[in-house]
Parts: C-alpha cells; structure tokens; sequence
C-alpha cells in the first residue's frame, strides 16, 4: 500500500478489504494504458486481446518506472525503460536485456482482483494482497433484470466523505434542490429516524414518503459500500415509478474523489425503451443540474467544517455513519500495525 499509514489515512483514502469503482468501463480502450490515482494507489489499467480489463500498480517490479508510460503488447505490458514484460497476473514474463535472469517467472507486481458491471470497472482493495477477495455484490437497482440504469459519473475536488455526508442528508433537498422539477414539492420541515437492516441502516423522514428526496439507505453488501435512495417522478417521465439512485464513491485523494450515480428505473419491455427515451432527451441534463449544486456546495466546504459543526437531528445519520468508518478504520490501523513485524521479520 503506498500512502497508509494510520487510521486517519484509513478515513480519508478509503477502507481496505472494499470493492470500489474506480472509472466508467469506456475510460479503458483496448491497446491503450490508463494511469489513475484511486484509495491512495497509483493504479495502471488495461485490457488483454481478450477485452478483459487489468488493474495493477503503477509500477515496473524492475526499477520502478510508470508502466503507464510503456507499450501495450497484447496480453503483455512491458516497460518502456528497460523493456521488462508483464502478463496479466503480474508475473514477469521476459526480461530482454537478461534473458533467464531471477526476476523472470516472478509474481512481481502488485494485481488488484477486478471486475466490470453495470458500465464501470470495480477493483477490491484488500489489507492482505494474497487474499481472495469477498464476492461482488452489487445492490438489485444495478444488478440487471428489470431494472435498468444510466451511470453518471464525475469527479469532484472534495473528500469522498462530504459526498456521504450529502448523500446521507435528505432534508438538504427541500431547500439546495427546491427548483428541481422533481423536488420541488413537500415540508421543509421534518423529522428522522434510523431504521437497521441486514446490510446497514435507513435513514427516513417519519411523515413524508415518496414526495421529495425522503430517504437513504447505507448499504454495505459483499464489500461494496453504497448509498441508495428514491426521487418521485412526475407522470411526464413516463413509466417505471420513483426514480432510485444507486450512488458510490471513491477516493482520489485527500481532497478529490470520483462519484458513480447509477439512475436507476424498474421498467422492462417496451417501458424500458420509453425510459431510456424520454431519459436522454428530457430528463438527464436535469440530473446534472442537481450534481452540479452538490458540487458547489462540497467544493466550497471549508477544510476545518467537521471540527466547526453544530449538528442537530438531521444529522443522526452521518453521524453515525462516521463513527462506523472510523472504528473501522482504527481497527484495521490496528490489525496493519500488527502485521508490520512479521513483514519486517521475514524480510
């Protein structure tokens, strides 16, 4: 792991032993090499003869080098320093310059378990790299069947965590939102309460359903944290009923992450045609506004706005979602540490 080194790193990068989405699929093109920088790791993706997608360090075994600035061979990379190849699986494949040598024939270069779905490639950042991953498990509004979904992807010059503080706040769309034409109706007063389940909790107005942003549900399924939640729709949207939004997001860095908002419907047939229709002509440059408003507002967020708060019920829920992230973050500090010695030991 490249940057963590304690708990508080955990919290602002992003928890280990967690499937992310680090890109849209179409952000990696076959025979090209994409560098990102996602959870506080320097990733290189790329795809093999075969389409299928590749995620592993940014880093040749060999000296170091970008292997993002090498050549794409296939179902090889190589180096453009000194021409070391790579398969798939991270095993040095040939060594030009000294064919034979040790280094040939080695698993040497850090490969994260990856998969794609629902138009983005997810990658399990795991606290011990040797171990098998937990399966994916996407929530039911992206997992296909009936339902169907459009990704909305940005990326925005804030901490992962204000995007959950947002997306866990459903009183803010009365008021940041009211001009929206779909939230634009309802109190703007309320209260709240937490409800658990099997995966996390729901966090819900107590007298208001299905007429504003009401809800939110934070989800932790198969290592796969996310945030779900519905928007009424007006009869001019056609059918398929409320609006769910399926929302993850990823750490870039301490203070820039990437937001996956998958707009989901459940419509099949000849509905799901008049969905998508009326989804790319009318509605989705709406959407984008919305963003565009909680994007102002958590780039705008001052860096010491966590340590100046004066919460209130509204709040119960980020509150407890940030105690949740941070015991775990402390835990898994904890487990690290413990391990360190025996790295060290065996080295």
């Amino acid at each position: 792991m490249t940057r963590l080194r304690n708990e508080e790193d955990l919290l602002l990068l992003g928890l280990r032993d967690r499937w992310y989405p680090l890109c849209p699929s179409h952000q990696v093109r076959v025979g090209e090499l994409t560098r990102l920088e996602r959870a506080g790791e320097e990733l290189l993706l790329w795809r093999d003869s075969s389409g299928v997608v590749h995620v592993q360090e940014d880093r040749c075994p060999h000296r170091s080098a970008r292997l993002s600035l090498g050549v794409h061979m296939g179902d090889r990379i190589a180096c453009n320093y000194h021409g070391v190849q790579l398969d798939g699986d991270g095993v040095v494949a040939s060594v030009p310059g000294s064919p034979g040598c040790a280094l040939e024939g080695r698993k040497a270069l850090r490969t994260f378990p990856a998969q794609e779905h629902a138009g983005a490639i997810f990658a399990w950042f795991g606290a011990d790299e040797s171990a098998e991953p937990t399966p994916l498990q996407v929530p039911a509004p992206i997992a296909g069947g009936e339902w169907d979904d459009f990704l909305c992807y940005v990326e925005w010059d804030a901490s992962y965590l204000l995007s959950l503080d947002n997306l866990l706040d459903p009183m803010h769309g009365a008021f940041l939102h009211r001009n929206s034409h779909t939230m634009y109706t309802g109190k703007r007063e309320a209260a709240f309460q937490i409800r658990d389940t099997d995966t996390g909790f729901v966090f819900e107005k107590t007298d208001q359903r299905g007429v504003n942003f009401d809800w939110s549900e934070w989800l932790d399924t198969g290592g796969l944290q996310s945030v779900t939640l519905d928007i009424p729709y007006p009869d001019t949207a056609g059918p398929g009923g409320p609006f769910t939004i399926v929302a993850c997001v990823t750490a870039i860095n301490e203070r820039q992450h990437a937001g996956f908002f998958w707009r989901c419907r459940k419509v099949s047939g000849w509905q799901r045609d008049s969905w998508r229709f009326l989804y790319k002509n009318r509605i989705e440059a709406r959407h984008w506004q919305v963003l565009e408003q909680d994007r102002v507002m958590a780039e705008a967020m001052p860096d010491d706005a966590w340590a100046r708060e004066n919460l209130y019920q509204h709040d119960i829920a980020l509150v407890r979602l940030r105690r949740m992230l941070r015991a775990e973050a402390k835990r898994q500090a904890a487990a690290r540490a413990e391990r360190e010695p025996v790295r060290a030991a065996a080295r």
